[in-house]
């Protein structure tokens, strides 16, 4: 009761005598303290955004420039050659100015305007240097005279530290590839995979489209990317993403895992409060710009802005196309636990409650005995669903009275929570383990997780912890940034008790979680049970299997003088050819993060160079010089392929634009149409590691990260929305994180209903392929893990 009545400053009551008025002092008191708070977190806002704007300068840079004009005046020397003189005669008199304040004046005006051009200067000079990228291209080990020219101007305009984004404006865009160029990397790309009719065909259509539609598309794409920061995201966003009517989870959704090895506390309540607490931090961090951008080399930047929207964003349903709500700030966090949802503040008096008082404030809901209301314990199972009925639903039945109130509630949280009932991780002995675990953060019980948000956090009954993310608003190495050091803070920072509680002494006199209120009529019930049959359907096909690799790592890799990210694609191509006798179009996510508002570009892995050396695999009668050789062109050709895609020459992203363009015209071109048509059968991604000093492996080798996975999808949807991404019903799905020098985690999805696929054989085609490549290079592939 007396929480509740801490609720409110003040009340006040009508009687005979009048207004009878109470007010809590305590009430009063926190909200000073709130206030407080958020004028400070404003100021360091604007202080931040003040030293992004003059980067590489400092206000400290002004003051020298300041202060050599002066002492110049001093000397009696003019370096402004009149202007100062001039600025005083601009200057009105007055009394309280006399004629050396107002020279003086005159001077600081002079001084500041030199140093902006001067600020102006240098970040035109740093974007000309970003515009750089030939140190991508030369060989591991050297470096020509141009780059080592190249590197020391970028210390010299880098020297200051940087904040998350003092780069951005810096960066340079994403340039429009020539379509000459575009379609031969194309028509290069699928040679491997089509006879020679095929082919003839294929280039016939390359042919009509390179000469008749193509210059018209193109010019129309190259006027967009000058008046837009970046030509390819915001297509790409709303098109691929918020455009798709098919559900999120397993389709689109992704997951990340916990530690392998280690659990840093078994208490559910206590790595929750822990885990909140370090995202938290996170998350302030974030909104101050304090966190230092992702350094390709230490000295090149990538965008940062993917990690505006991380927190306090929900993907909203519509019935054409989704839109994406995002929030500057939220101070509460939604909780589901056994079919109930809560609402959590996350503040007190203005400051963050400290991880022993989410704690507190955890354990209450997993002692709660208050059953479920009427058709709450399955509710989120409409994000899970088709995007139209949840639209349709959501209008129908959401849009007012306490539904309105709750659905914003969890709507409008900086992230949602589920506290699990299942225990999941990785156990010795227990075969299928971490193949459960990868579903149940994958899907859950496709009720369990609000699929909405940008992120669910998911807190098992034995400690362990996962996290399930929406992918609109970002992709993949933006959670793991957050989830690398979430994990490492609630490890190595904030700590437990001997028994496995957070640090410290709860205050007993918060207020308890808030239950959300309810009232959900049969028609809605109907609804839900309508998408989570559909959900359920849809997580009971998927077939996963995810294994570590602990034969050897990247230390062996590398020592036969190739990336460890094309020794795996080439062992996938490998793989895949003895599981089907096949080759197919392969995806591999790449970044361009280089460029201002960059995403991703495909990496097409499959190449005749890769389909060379799997054929010399399969025929008895090739060497192992041979074999050697043409991996070798097989490793350098991937490589390449990667490098172009990151600098803005790869195929796929000008490909889709073009088709996008071609739409708004009304102009048919067959060639697109048949590109955007083609199915992805093998879709691959490798999980960066980003923060490795945060994590030392060398003293903690049991704090490797799992890395994350993501299901498999039907054909996407190129001209209504669905995730490029995705793959075939008869395909494979393959996320891969390379830890430490001898582990790599695989996640292989695909699906039961598919004859063709079986994510185990493929499983343990992949792992065979690893050993043999190996043994080529007289390496013997010694255990070296657990």
């Amino acid at each position: 009761m007396a929480e509740a009545h801490q609720a409110v400053a003040f009340q006040f009551t009508v009687t005979p005598e009048g207004l009878d008025f109470h007010l809590s002092r305590e009430a009063v008191k926190q909200l000073y303290l709130a206030g407080i708070s958020s004028w400070k977190k404003r100021l360091v806002r604007a202080k931040n955004s003040f030293l992004t704007g003059v980067y590489p300068a400092s206000p400290s840079s002004w003051m020298v420039v300041v202060m050599a004009t002066a002492g110049s005046f001093y000397c009696q020397v003019d370096p402004s050659l009149g202007m100062i003189a001039r600025i005083r005669h601009c200057l009105p008199e007055s009394r309280l100015l006399s004629y050396q304040s107002r020279t003086m004046v005159s001077a600081a005006l002079f001084s500041t305007g030199v140093w902006l051009s001067a600020v102006l200067l240098f970040r035109q000079a740093l974007k000309l240097l970003l515009s750089y990228h030939g140190w991508m291209f030369e060989p591991h080990g050297k470096m020509s005279r141009s780059t080592r020219i190249w590197v020391a101007l970028m210390k010299v305009l880098s020297v200051r530290k940087p904040l998350l984004y003092s780069f951005q404006t810096s960066l340079p865009k994403l340039p429009v590839p020539p379509v000459e160029a575009t379609i031969t990397r194309y028509l290069e790309s699928v040679r491997p995979l089509m006879d020679d009719d095929k082919y003839s065909k294929m280039e016939a259509l390359a042919k009509e489209f390179k000469e008749k539609t193509a210059p018209r598309l193109q010019k129309y794409l190259i006027l967009k990317s000058w008046w837009t920061t970046n030509y390819v995201s915001d297509w790409w966003e709303q098109y691929i993403y918020l455009c798709s009517r098919s559900p999120l989870m397993v389709n689109s959704n992704y997951y990340a895992m916990d530690f392998l090895y280690v659990t840093p506390s078994h208490v559910q309540a206590a790595r929750a409060g822990n885990v909140v607490h370090a995202m938290l931090l996170y998350r302030r961090k974030l909104d101050r710009g304090e966190i230092p951008p992702v350094m390709a080399l230490g000295i090149v930047p990538m965008c940062s802005y993917q990690s505006e929207r991380m927190f306090n964003t929900t993907r909203v349903p519509g019935k054409e196309k989704d839109a994406l709500l995002h929030l500057v700030d939220s101070k509460h966090l939604a909780v589901y636990h056994r079919g109930r949802f809560y609402k959590v503040w996350l503040y007190y008096g203005g400051q963050l409650l400290r991880p022993r008082d989410l704690q507190l404030q955890f354990q209450r809901i997993l002692d709660d005995p208050s059953p479920p209301q009427p058709g709450e314990e399955r509710l989120a199972a409409l994000t899970a669903g088709e995007r139209v009925p949840w639209a349709e639903a959501r209008a129908r039945f959401f849009s007012h009275g306490k539904n309105k109130v709750s659905l914003d509630a969890i709507e409008r949280a900086a992230f949602f929570l589920t506290l699990d009932e299942e225990e999941h991780g990785y156990s010795p002995g227990r075969e299928g383990c971490m193949d459960a675990y990868a579903k149940s953060l994958l899907h859950g019980q496709c009720y369990d997780r609000w699929f909405d948000k940008s992120f669910t956090l998911v807190v098992y009954k034995n400690g362990k912890v996962g996290a399930n993310a929406e992918h609109s608003w970002a992709d993949a190495p933006i959670i793991g940034h957050l989830w690398e050091f979430t994990l490492a803070t609630d490890k190595f920072q904030l700590g437990y008790t001997e028994g496995g509680h957070c640090l410290g002494e709860p205050d007993t006199l918060l207020a308890p979680p808030q239950r959300l209120q309810w009232d959900i009529p049969q028609e809605c019930r109907a609804a839900i049970e309508s998408s989570y049959r559909l959900a359920k359907a849809l997580a009971d096909d998927v077939d996963f299997c995810c294994f570590q690799f602990s034969d050897f790592g990247k230390g062996l890799i590398k020592k036969c003088r190739t990336s460890p990210d094309a020794f795996i694609q080439i062992s996938l191509q490998l793989a895949h050819f003895r599981d089907k006798g096949c080759f197919c179009l392969t995806y591999e996510a790449s970044m361009t993060r280089l460029f201002r508002e960059g995403r991703t570009e495909t990496v097409r892995s499959c190449t005749a160079e890769s389909t060379a050396f799997v054929r010399s695999m399969a025929d008895a009668r090739q060497t192992r010089a041979e074999r050697q050789r043409l991996f070798k062109l097989a490793a350098d050709k991937h490589q390449h392929m990667y490098r172009m895609a990151m600098t803005g020459a790869g195929i796929d992203r000008h490909l889709f634009c073009l088709y996008v363009v071609s739409r708004y015209l009304g102009v048919q071109s067959p060639f697109l149409a048949q590109v955007l048509s083609e199915p992805w059968r093998l879709s691959t991604s490798q999980t960066p590691q980003q923060q490795l000093k945060l994590c030392d492996l060398s003293k903690f080798p049991d704090h490797v990260s799992t890395g994350g996975g993501f299901g498999p999808v039907s054909t996407p949807g190129q001209q209504g929305g669905g995730d490029v991404r995705g793959v075939a019903d008869d395909g494979y799905g393959v996320s891969y994180i390379i830890a430490g020098e001898n582990l790599i985690t695989f996640h292989v999805s695909s699906k039961f209903s598919s004859s063709e696929t079986d994510s185990k054989r493929f499983g343990r085609n992949i792992r065979q392929a690893m050993l043999d490549i190996a043994e080529l290079f007289d390496k013997p592939a010694e255990k070296a893990g657990k």
